[in-house]
């Protein structure tokens, strides 16, 4: 697994889908997120530590995706500043706006990580027990990322956001384990172009 390669092979994509608006990087977002917090089922939370720096560029939406509500692509990082589970990957987002400077922002993504997949001693030890207590086992190396913003654009640059996702593979991609991870935090913005 290597984000690196992932994050590439994702840029290809949006570079190759032929609009002429696509691959042109429409802002660059930046900001800190507390890594797996509590919002429905606690047991998993608070396992692992940090807060995670998160980058994102968006690109302009393709021409042949006007009828899904035109979503932009993107591309991301999370930094875990601990050591632990860190990601990247790309997606959809889409804006709809609220007011004439806030957006609400849902997005549909997949990513891959380089956290536990899987706990490596035996059902029923003392070592399987403790690495489960500090460990979250995502049963998967590749995730779907959900999200959700709520975007403020302050000044015709810059704009702040409050942002939650939830990273899980749904029974989908992998089998087994799927504790999956949240984060929430909060992003500054900057818009390029004119």
């Amino acid at each position: 697994m290597n984000i690196k390669h992932t994050l590439m092979a994702a840029g290809a994509l949006v570079l190759a889908t032929g609009s002429a608006h696509a691959g042109v990087v429409e802002e660059l977002r930046v900001g800190v997120m507390q890594h797996n917090i509590c919002v429905t089922n606690c047991k998993n939370a608070d396992k692992e530590d940090g807060p995670s720096v998160n980058l994102e560029l968006v690109f302009a939406s393709p021409d042949f995706l006007s009828w899904a509500f035109e979503p932009r692509p993107y591309l991301m990082a999370s930094i875990n500043t601990a050591g632990d589970t860190s990601f990247g990957g790309g997606g959809l987002e889409w804006a709809f706006n609220v007011t004439d400077s806030i957006t609400i922002e849902p997005g549909l993504g997949y990513v891959i990580h380089n956290g536990e997949t899987s706990n490596p001693f035996p059902d029923g030890t003392p070592q399987a027990y403790d690495f489960a207590q500090e460990n979250l086992l995502l049963g998967s190396e590749d995730l779907f990322r959900t999200s959700l913003g709520v975007h403020w654009q302050f000044s015709e640059k810059w704009g702040a956001e409050v942002l939650y996702e939830h990273l899980s593979h749904g029974q989908i991609l992998g089998s087994g384990r799927n504790q999956g991870v949240d984060n929430i935090g909060m992003r500054i913005s900057y818009t390029f172009g004119e």
